[in-house]
């Protein structure tokens, strides 16, 4: 069909394929059935076909008059720029979408409120006082008016940065807060989905840096006494008391076990799979998990958690400071939680002939050595999970005192 299209040849033509009439426009042959008219351009390197209807409802000299008035408007002139006009068409369907989905979802103000309605019964005094005049007074100017979909993780870095130097438990508590409240209003399914307040490494970076904490440390508990504090810390209840367990019998730091997550445990293999995002020495750390710290993750897991091991009755992530309530509720408040690391490291340094390779990586110290590190995280890891049983029996309250390799 060379040269320009004739109305005849429009109307007869049935073999799928794509007629050029000149100057950009085309006739598009898709069956015998569907034939439509399409106008090519290009714009900022782009090239673009844009519909002017179909055969049936546009003449060839209608489809021609509509491709002059498309090319006029994309070419522009000396008072008006050109447009994109599918690009054009493109955002317009993209705000009345915005403008449909704003008027059929409710905002995260209203999802907040009916979170807070469903839970008001069971929550205590001060939870009740500090949801909602958290959200208030930190979150709402934000993203109280947009719906869940509309939340991005921009929204909630420019919602924290204010306060998380400054305010850095609030901080953790209002992003938590977020975070499940988004979770709530998500489908179970859609695989895709990525919580905007959960608190990733690319988050984290791009947020003022935290100074670390001046702590007065208090002495670590002895290892002596360590066996009676297990004895004392199994009468206490709640979820914060096995959090502590775990974190005694693992010998890992408060952070690390405050965000465990499930898909880092790997029960069958009973070794706990930390990332290097979440280590202070950015390495990857792998930690053998003796019976007790076994039987602890058993008893919490029933399958009704989210991905935490060790969520707050919300469901979000404990602040690092509910083990020291435990402590102080049991009458230790002269020691600290990060003390039994040095419990541990006393223990293993007074008591067993392990080598110092040995307890090193079981504590997760850095090496001077990228060799070193690299053999004690890979050879050593049977060794340690030797310790770490050894340890837990101790705890237990074996009479055995000197555990470990001779020699």
């Amino acid at each position: 069909m060379p040269g320009k299209l004739k109305p005849l040849d429009v109307e007869r033509e049935i073999r799928p394929g794509k007629y050029p009439d000149g100057d950009g426009l085309y006739l598009i042959v898709a069956s015998v059935t569907s034939k439509n008219w399409n106008y090519r351009y290009w714009k900022d390197g782009k090239q673009r076909w844009l519909g002017l209807g179909s055969v049936k409802d546009v003449s060839l000299k209608d489809a021609r008059l509509a491709r002059d008035a498309a090319r006029l408007r994309v070419k522009g002139d000396r008072g008006t720029p050109g447009v994109d006009i599918v690009q054009e068409k493109r955002a317009a369907r993209e705000e009345a979408k915005a403008i449909e989905i704003k008027v059929t979802l409710p905002t995260f103000e209203q999802c907040a409120e009916i979170y807070i309605r469903e839970r008001w019964p069971n929550w205590s005094k001060k939870h009740r006082a500090q949801w909602p005049s958290s959200l208030k007074r930190y979150a709402y100017a934000t993203i109280g008016k947009l719906t869940i979909p509309e939340i991005k993780p921009s929204h909630i870095y420019e919602l924290l940065r204010p306060i998380w130097v400054e305010k850095r438990e609030t901080a953790n508590r209002v992003r938590g807060r977020i975070e499940t409240i988004i979770a709530k209003n998500v489908d179970v399914d859609d695989r895709d989905f990525r919580n905007p307040a959960e608190l990733t490494k690319q988050l984290r970076e791009k947020l003022p840096r935290r100074p670390k904490r001046v702590v007065q440390h208090h002495p670590a508990l002895p290892y002596a006494e360590a066996p009676q504090f297990l004895i004392d810390l199994s009468a206490a209840s709640g979820i914060a008391a096995l959090m502590l367990r775990f974190l005694i019998f693992t010998a890992c730091r408060t952070n690390e076990v405050v965000d465990a997550r499930w898909s880092e445990i790997d029960r069958p293999s009973s070794i706990w799979k930390i990332p290097g995002d979440r280590m202070k020495m950015n390495q990857d750390h792998v930690v053998p998990l003796s019976e007790p710290a076994l039987a602890i993750l058993d008893k919490i897991r029933d399958g009704s958690q989210g991905e935490l091991v060790f969520a707050n009755p919300d469901g979000g992530m404990f602040s690092e400071n509910a083990m020291l309530a435990v402590l102080d509720r049991l009458g230790y408040s002269h020691v600290t939680v990060h003390g039994f690391r040095s419990t541990f490291a006393t223990w293993a340094e007074e008591c067993t002939d392990y080598p110092d390779g040995v307890r090193e990586a079981a504590l997760a110290h850095k090496y001077k050595s990228e060799t070193t590190a690299a053999y004690q995280r890979g050879q050593k890891l049977e060794k340690r999970r030797v310790l770490m049983n050894d340890w837990a029996q101790f705890l237990a309250g074996s009479n055995i005192i000197h555990f470990g390799e001779k020699g």
